[in-house]
């Protein structure tokens, strides 16, 4: 089994999540006593955010470059940055590593593609949304149309995540609120809506909605899982 480094801390809520579906999938395959084969570097988040406030990419590029790196002098198979937003330094993460960094937005559109999901709604932080590294990735990469929603929508998207899930706190109303934005980018053709911030999972489940939901988190999990056992 290869051993998978986890860039996490941002927030530590859905890191705890990333570790648990990926030991809880390594056992389902591997059977017995088996877990995962886990080095985690955890950040301050109070650090990120403040650059994220910033717009300071580039140091925060070069702060995670540096984790990635010590992950692999640890003996890391492959970097596992657990948030979407981050991702929009991946390349600059990845650059001159002597291992694969496991791309979000790729493991997301592959199973896009698997369930020939044309058109897609993306919620997630005001990065994430309004940025093109992300859309663009699943637009030129696998042929995917995305839609985000309006200015106020992505207001209320974004400021629940920081003040709300980011802190573990759940809200009934913040939930309805979400599930009404889903309706609406069903309304405007999406086939499904990716859960575009590995946090908005601990509000929004499909159970909630009979609207296809693609939650990041579990998708980036399992690819991890797929990587790290060869399955």
């Amino acid at each position: 089994m290869k051993k998978l480094g986890l860039i996490g801390g941002m927030s530590w809520e859905s890191t705890v999540s990333y570790y648990q579906m990926i030991n809880r999938a390594v056992n389902e395959k591997l059977g017995g006593f088996h877990s995962a084969k886990i080095l985690l570097s955890s950040v301050d988040f109070a650090e990120i955010e403040r650059l994220q406030r910033a717009q300071a990419w580039s140091e925060m590029a070069t702060l995670l470059h540096a984790e990635a790196k010590a992950l692999t002098a640890a003996g890391a198979d492959a970097i596992v940055i657990c948030t979407n937003t981050m991702h929009k330094v991946a390349d600059e993460v990845a650059s001159n590593l002597p291992v694969p960094l496991l791309h979000i937005a790729d493991a997301t559109g592959a199973v896009l593609v698997n369930d020939n999901v044309k058109k897609v709604g993306l919620l997630g932080t005001k990065f994430t949304m309004e940025q093109t590294f992300y859309t663009e990735r699943l637009t030129s990469s696998f042929d995917i149309d995305v839609i985000v929603p309006p200015q106020h929508e992505r207001d209320i998207i974004h400021n629940v995540i920081y003040d709300q899930l980011c802190k573990g706190v759940i809200c009934t109303e913040s939930r309805k609120a979400y599930i009404n934005i889903i309706d609406g980018l069903a309304s405007e053709g999406a086939e499904g809506v990716i859960l575009g911030c590995t946090e908005i999972a601990l509000l929004v489940q499909q159970s909630h909605t009979a609207i296809r939901l693609y939650d990041t988190t579990a998708i980036h999990a399992a690819a991890a899982v797929n990587f790290a056992a060869d399955v």
